[in-house]
């Protein structure tokens, strides 16, 4: 198998109905795709939910960490390419939401594919810069800056067989998201619609709102109680903004 193999990356958890919108999935720092597996519940058989599996953690574990966000960007763009066919979504949360649209600039610029949607969760705009060192912290360190966000059940990381398997996988997206810095280019074309939560310490309402500077396209923002994971409390609320964008994308691609 090679590196773009579509097998290592994407999860398939539900069925869909033929020519269905596609919604890509991209999960947070020390994430899985297995997060996405109520959102794929949720949303099929309307639409078919593809969720990532970044290397390193689960089926995958035992792949070498990509660390550059970047690098991770141009990996999922190579399997994502021969599935640009029929309508495609981007969804990320924190991490994600960045990595969203690192994929949605090489679908514009390289393929003239524009996403219907990006739907970017929980995450300051590309171009709002913070010199954010956590995954510089020793272990002690990091596992406490995810027990606050409460990214991660309590009762995994105080397993120790447990915490020692996804903590490397957790440092280097921490990596990742932190050292990843904007490179000024065209805006997108595709909509972007945002998510986030009123108290996030990690993206203030005002850096979130600047994802519209990062498109000619219509924006949204949407705004939620609760801190940087506000999804687990709000999710049936975002999949129904998602659920009615899609279907209006999935109505449009019919009459086009």
């Amino acid at each position: 198998m090679t590196d773009d193999d579509a097998g290592l990356w994407i999860r398939e958890y539900h069925p869909a109905t033929p020519g269905s919108v596609q919604l890509v999935c991209l999960p947070h720092a020390g994430g899985s795709a297995s997060y996405y597996f109520p959102v794929s519940r949720a949303l099929a058989p309307e639409v078919e939910v593809l969720a990532i599996q970044y290397p390193g953690r689960q089926d995958r574990r035992h792949e070498p960490l990509v660390r550059d966000l970047p690098e991770l960007a141009r990996r999922v763009h190579a399997v994502l390419r021969p599935r640009t066919d029929r309508p495609l979504a981007l969804f990320g949360h924190s991490m994600g939401a960045s990595l969203a649209f690192e994929v949605a600039r090489l679908l514009e610029h390289e393929d003239g594919v524009t996403p219907a949607v990006v739907f970017a969760s929980g995450r300051r705009a590309p171009s709002r810069v913070r010199d954010e060192r956590v995954h510089q912290l020793d272990d002690r360190g990091l596992i406490a800056d995810v027990r606050r966000l409460s990214g991660t059940e309590g009762g995994l990381l105080g397993d120790d067989e447990v915490l020692r398997m996804i903590l490397p996988a957790i440092r280097a997206d921490y990596t990742a998201a932190e050292t990843y810095r904007y490179v000024p280019g065209p805006p997108l074309s595709a909509p972007i619609t945002a998510f986030t939560g009123e108290s996030d310490s990690k993206a203030t309402v005002d850096e979130v709102r600047s994802w519209q500077d990062h498109t000619t396209g219509p924006f949204d923002l949407h705004t939620y109680s609760g801190g940087h994971f506000f999804l687990n409390r709000h999710q049936a609320a975002v999949l129904t903004i998602i659920r009615t964008q899609l279907a209006a994308v999935r109505a449009g691609s019919r009459t086009a």
